[in-house]
């Protein structure tokens, strides 16, 4: 689940370092998916 949303929100930062949408935005878009990816590999596959 976690990998999924990282993933969505890897891609809404993609399309808004595209569409020339504010920088501050794309960069915390940026940062919210590394830190829902850190949590992820850190609290492993074995939960759902």
């Amino acid at each position: 689940m976690l990998l999924w949303i990282a993933i969505i929100i890897a891609v809404l930062w993609l399309l808004g370092l595209l569409g020339s949408v504010g920088a501050g935005f794309i960069h915390l878009l940026l940062v919210v998916a590394v830190i829902v990816l850190i949590i992820h590999f850190v609290r492993g596959r074995s939960r759902v």
